[in-house]
């Protein structure tokens, strides 16, 4: 089993008043050449929102862009008609494939909104564009994976240009969970929203991610109450 650990201290740090962003890979003017990318995950952004401020209306193509809301709510409009709201339990993502321009901003006027915008690269190129967004219990995520996105209808979530898949879980205090990837040869992108957990003998702490690598599978622990989002990928080289 291959790892390589990614402290929250060492993101890249982004604030200009509206936005303050933490980027886990190189992103915008901040660049790390250990810290481009993870398998097909190119892009893992903690940003946080302040309210009324947001990104004005904008083009992607080939990205699969997951947005992932922790705190508050994220108001979106899209060039495929989408026009909506997404908040806290809700996971959405989109397909940018052959072009998509769209905008994103915080509703509230008061209030910030957390979020994780993660991007992945796709397993096939200019694809029609897609709009997906799911609403998911929380209680179905304790001491057990929750599947929120997934190329797998079967698994009843967002479904993902890749062979990959988003899992979340809320951990309690000494539990543990064993993950097995569902793709051969896939990596593990682990990411502490909070808590603290233990992942081959290393302690990983809340906004530290661990990328595991050449295995058929391991187990975490919580070292105390945990939320932990695991991001399956293939291992583009």
């Amino acid at each position: 089993m291959q790892t390589v650990i990614h402290p929250s201290s060492e993101r890249g740090k982004v604030d200009i008043g509206w936005l303050n962003s933490h980027h886990s890979f190189s992103f915008g003017h901040w660049y790390n050449p250990e810290k481009v990318h993870f398998g097909a995950l190119r892009v893992l952004n903690d940003d946080i929102v302040k309210g009324g401020g947001g990104f004005g209306t904008h083009p992607h193509d080939n990205m699969e862009i997951i947005s992932i809301p922790l705190n508050g709510s994220l108001a979106h409009k899209d060039s495929t008609g989408t026009d909506g709201i997404i908040k806290t339990g809700d996971v959405q993502i989109m397909s940018a494939g052959s072009g998509i321009r769209h905008s994103e901003f915080n509703p509230s006027s008061s209030d910030a909104t957390n979020f994780l915008q993660i991007w992945v690269i796709p397993k096939l190129r200019n694809i029609q564009p897609r709009y997906g967004q799911l609403t998911f219990d929380e209680k179905d995520r304790v001491n057990k994976w929750q599947v929120v996105v997934s190329p797998d209808e079967k698994d009843k979530a967002l479904w993902i240009n890749q062979d990959s898949i988003f899992a979340l879980t809320k951990l309690d205090e000494g539990k543990e969970l064993s993950y097995v990837p569902k793709f051969k040869n896939n990596g593990v992108y682990l990411f502490v929203i909070d808590g603290e957990i233990v992942v081959d003998n290393k302690n990983i702490s809340r906004r530290d991610a661990i990328g595991i690598s050449e295995t058929d599978g391991f187990t975490i622990k919580a070292s105390k109450t945990s939320e932990v989002l695991a991001i399956e990928v293939p291992m583009l080289h």
